[in-house]
């Protein structure tokens, strides 16, 4: 489509916007890829009675996802950097399904375990390869928007996932018919958005040439920014990043254990909110599918507001290093009061009220964390450090879990549960303030 210039007279070409069309595929991938893990936490309660499964094993069939998708992190962020990001999350969707189905037919604790671990392998490159693409279809004052959808999808597929699962055990024989029923509408979707995964700017046949010339002068005028930033303050010309630098980077280890932090708080409550909500509050899987839905989907209005507000407040500002530092640590506090609350929490709407607050502040943490490896680092090297930022997020995915077993098991009450995710919701807030965002990590 073409539009009359007011100055020339000359018809010039609008740009497409496949990147959004890009980053909608993504917001739909993310959201089925979190129903997958969704189910599970909502369905375990009818699981652990079936199967006879302690809350210590259950911590460690939960915890087990986390072993294999920490293991391949980096491995397929660097995967990421080398070839096409939307291919490798295509190439690995269909497994997503594969392995949730074969779920729906375990009877067995280790079996339960080995596939779960199996499940983590197959969607490990789901988030590096969101975040490595923010850095190849948008630009720089894009990122917020494009990670609130990258990662609202979590919240999302969460908050469907619940009722979901109503759905498919009641009409699908129970919790095994709910299980396979997820794994094959997890491969129809991954197949549906295979058309717009699997290009980038350069080769997509639904972007025109004036999308293109946008990205790469957009590209070019950050890279030139990031560089002479650089040299003002340094005099060094090397764009060069080695390992050494990043080992050594203070905006680096606060963006990876800030981000540990995050990740811990939130598969916390992603696997133990729905047993939480049941053992404390009696609800069956039909309040919890109201409960988890209403939960996330405010989780996913603070994921978009978020992102557009703190993309609107760092483009109208002089210095966007004072935005982002300010507003995590604000909104750690404000995801930490609700949920100290909680612990005194005797009414079930009261206590869904408290964690859609908490919800509602930690997925807009979320969306401005899945725009920190695109804004804080080269983009040659944006995918390696996703994948190194989200191993540590997730290495608290495989470990809280356990650990929530443990203090369940052995007090019988879940209030240091609680206290454990008050502290980790002021940790997420206050580390990624020391962050430095106006240089590139390893260029410091």
């Amino acid at each position: 489509m073409a539009t009359l210039d007011s100055k020339t007279g000359v018809l010039v070409e609008k740009p497409t916007n496949v990147r959004w069309q890009v980053f909608i595929a993504i917001f739909i991938l993310c959201s089925i890829n979190y129903v997958d893990r969704a189910v599970i936490s909502v369905l375990m309660p009818a699981i652990q009675s079936d199967l006879g499964f302690s809350p210590e094993m259950v911590g460690v069939i939960l915890s087990a996802f986390f072993w294999g998708y920490v293991l391949m992190q980096i491995p397929c962020g660097w995967l990421c950097d080398k070839i096409q990001p939307g291919k490798v999350i295509v190439g690995t969707g269909v497994l997503w399904g594969i392995f949730q189905i074969i779920t729906g037919f375990i009877t067995s604790s280790s079996l339960f375990i080995a596939i779960r671990a199996l499940l983590g392998i197959s969607e490990a490159p789901i988030y590096p390869a969101g975040g490595k693409l923010q850095s190849v279809w948008l630009t720089k004052n894009e990122r917020g928007k494009g990670s609130a959808l990258l990662d609202s999808g979590s919240a999302v597929g969460n908050a469907i996932g619940a009722p979901l699962c109503a759905v498919f055990v009641a009409f699908l024989d129970g919790w095994r018919g709910a299980l396979m029923a997820a794994g094959v509408l997890t491969i129809l979707v991954v197949l549906a958005c295979k058309p717009l995964m699997s290009h980038t700017p350069e080769n997509s046949p639904r972007c025109n040439e004036a999308e293109r010339e946008y990205l790469r002068k957009a590209f070019e005028e950050e890279d030139a920014e990031s560089l002479s930033a650089m040299q003002a303050e340094t005099g060094n010309t090397s764009t060069g990043s080695t390992l050494s630098k990043y080992m050594t980077s203070r905006s680096f280890w606060s963006l990876c254990l800030g981000f540990g932090a995050y990740d811990s708080f939130w598969y916390g409550l992603m696997t133990w909110g729905a047993l939480y909500l049941h053992a404390t509050h009696g609800l069956d899987i039909k309040g919890l599918g109201w409960a988890i839905f209403v939960i996330y989907m405010v989780g996913v209005v603070g994921e978009i507001v978020g992102g557009t507000l703190t993309d609107k407040w760092r483009k109208n500002s002089a210095d966007s290093n004072k935005i982002m530092r300010r507003l995590f640590p604000v909104l750690g506090i404000c995801i930490a009061i609700p949920m100290y609350l909680l612990s005194a929490a005797t009414d079930v709407y009261i206590a869904v009220a408290f964690l859609s607050v908490a919800m509602f502040f930690e997925k807009w943490c979320g969306c401005l964390y899945w725009s920190l490896p695109a804004l804080c680092t080269d983009r040659k090297h944006s995918g390696a450090v996703g994948g190194a930022m989200n191993m540590f997020g997730n290495l608290g995915g495989a470990i809280v879990p356990i650990v929530v077993g443990l203090i369940v098991g052995a007090t019988g009450s879940y209030y240091w549960a609680l206290m454990l995710f008050v502290a980790l919701a002021v940790a997420l807030g206050v580390l990624p303030a020391l962050i430095n965002y106006n240089k590139k990590i390893g260029m410091e």
